[in-house]
């Protein structure tokens, strides 16, 4: 079940709140290891096209992006590398997420990165009042609308998946 963290504020929460940004803030269970997408959409109680990843890719340039997709879904490469203005993308492996992001695999939350890097939200998050994502830390996730998340990341909204 779903509870609404006590946790201390996450770089992403300092930033909403900050921003004004009306937001909610769930915790839960990270005891059996199960941190993927499905089971956190399935611990919070949230239907799986309401939570979302985030994902870290690098294109041949060297610069980064950071995809924001459901977590039921699957990001397109050749979709992300047209977004990201690149002629491929390749995922950035984790070994080297917490230096480039300051956040850990499965924490990494589109806000607060070290950097602000080039931003895309799946455009399935248009049809939604509420997105769920990682609030900064495993066992975290933040609620808050997709407009309110893509203006404090400049990111645009973009198809990115296959399903």
């Amino acid at each position: 079940m779903v509870k609404a963290a006590k946790t201390e504020k996450t770089n992403a929460m300092r930033l909403l709140d900050a921003a004004g940004v009306a937001y909610q803030s769930y915790s839960y269970s990270t005891d059996d290891g199960q941190i993927d997408g499905m089971s956190v959409a399935a611990k919070t109680g949230f239907a799986a096209e309401h939570v979302f990843k985030t994902l870290v890719a690098m294109g041949p340039s060297r610069n980064l992006y950071v995809f924001v997709i459901p977590v039921c879904g699957e990001l397109d490469l050749k979709k992300a590398a047209r977004a990201a203005g690149e002629k491929s993308i390749a995922m950035l492996p984790q070994k080297d997420l917490l230096k480039h992001t300051g956040y850990i695999h499965g924490g990494c939350s589109p806000l607060g990165m070290k950097k602000l890097y080039p931003t895309f939200v799946d455009a399935s998050a248009q049809t939604q009042d509420s997105m769920v994502f990682s609030g900064g830390k495993i066992g975290t996730q933040i609620a808050c609308a997709p407009t309110s998340l893509a203006d404090l990341t400049q990111a645009q909204f973009v198809d990115l998946c296959k399903y």
